[in-house]
């Protein structure tokens, strides 16, 4: 199938052809018809599908149609997101596809972190906000703006948004916004929430499942390092130097850590930085990008942080602590190996760990070879 067949107006397929996307994704394929003709929907799809791009799509084609639009604070469209690097990601996208349309359509990110008056400022006109819940909160408590005229409201990474302290922030946006109103879900992973949400957004959705996780995972070389506790630092540096990587996504499970890491990797001559919640936006932003271009050789991200990274061609992924979720474990895997090409991914395992690492592997149904340190001389490291 091609773009032309989705139902968008010919301003949208100019500059997807001008981006250089041959065809859409599956996901896409369903889910932007579905959204076009005004259906509720939850789609289910693994990272680097282009999940994004099926509601950036129906959404400004439809805005772009819109006539006598009247200027003011009260927003059309929201996107719900879980970190400021993806809100600021979807904002981009949704700007990249404004250049074509019919009229001008003002797009916004909101996040913490950063002073609260400019966005304040900033949000008259706009028609599609996307947003981290406590700031939209903020803004809402300061008269910011209004979403009692929200016409579709999009949450993505839903799994995400709906756990691991967002849940109360989430009830008091839902409570502020219209009942009629059309809503898109989007998200790696869902399972037993999607039952949950329906009933909390009172919503009868299409539900979009895209299955090829493993397929996902088949065009990823995983391996995992059996290693003393001790040792996994040293280790790490080891596997670095010597297979010469240049470019290494690092996950851990809490920020000390991450900080720890990143002193040690920056002690032994290896560029590393670190992106976390108790980092500043500015900060969090500028370390991304030093990453992205190459200035730093290593990032060390958590979970929730690394959601909203997505880089082209990133070679490596290492898990430094494994994930309490085989979910999140994929999820972080699927950093690498994106649009069809071959990634790798490298596990460091503790005693600790194995009994956990096996509820992954057979969870995700691929046995993931295990090798032993104990030879490796890491004097040095």
């Amino acid at each position: 199938m091609s773009f032309d067949k989705l139902g968008l107006s010919q301003n949208i397929i100019q500059t997807v052809k001008q981006s250089g996307f041959k065809k859409p994704f599956p996901i896409q394929e369903q889910a932007i018809p579905a959204i076009l003709s005004g259906k509720d929907v939850i789609g289910i799809a693994k990272t680097g599908s282009g999940k994004t791009f099926c509601f950036v799509a129906p959404v400004l084609n439809k805005l772009q149609n819109q006539k006598n639009v009247t200027r003011n604070r009260n927003i059309s469209v929201l996107v719900l997101v879980p970190t400021r690097e993806l809100a600021i990601q979807i904002d981009e996208v949704f700007r990249d596809f404004t250049v074509n349309l019919k009229r001008e359509v003002r797009t916004m990110a909101v996040y913490g972190g950063v002073s609260i008056n400019p966005q304040m400022k900033g949000l008259f006109g706009v028609e599609v906000l996307i947003a981290t819940p406590g700031r939209l909160l903020d803004l809402l408590e300061q008269n910011a703006l209004s979403i009692s005229q929200v016409e579709h409201l999009i949450v993505d990474e839903a799994d995400k948004m709906f756990q691991l302290g967002f849940e109360e922030e989430m009830n008091k946006l839902i409570a502020l916004l219209p009942k009629r109103k059309q809503v898109s879900l989007f998200s790696a992973t869902l399972n037993d929430k999607v039952d949950d949400m329906k009933r909390r957004l009172s919503i009868d959705p299409v539900i979009i499942e895209i299955k090829s996780e493993e397929a996902n995972i088949e065009q990823i070389e995983q391996i995992a390092y059996h290693v003393k506790a001790e040792a996994k630092g040293p280790f790490l540096r080891y596997l670095i130097k010597t297979n010469q990587w240049q470019q290494v996504l690092v996950f851990v499970s809490s920020q000390r850590t991450a900080d720890n890491l990143v002193e040690k990797l920056n002690k032994n001559k290896i560029k590393a930085i670190a992106i976390h919640g108790k980092k500043s936006q500015g900060i969090r932003q500028e370390n991304l990008d030093d990453f992205k271009q190459r200035e730093a050789r290593v990032l060390v991200a958590t979970d929730l942080i690394g959601r909203g990274i997505h880089i082209d061609s990133l070679p490596v992924v290492v898990n430094f602590e494994l994930p309490r979720s085989p979910l999140d474990y994929v999820h972080r895997i699927g950093r690498t190996g994106r649009v069809h090409e071959t990634g790798h991914a490298v596990t460091l395992l503790t005693d600790e760990d194995m009994h956990h690492f096996g509820v992954i592997q057979k969870k995700m149904k691929k046995t993931v070879e295990i090798k032993s340190t104990d030879d490796v001389n890491l004097h040095g490291f």
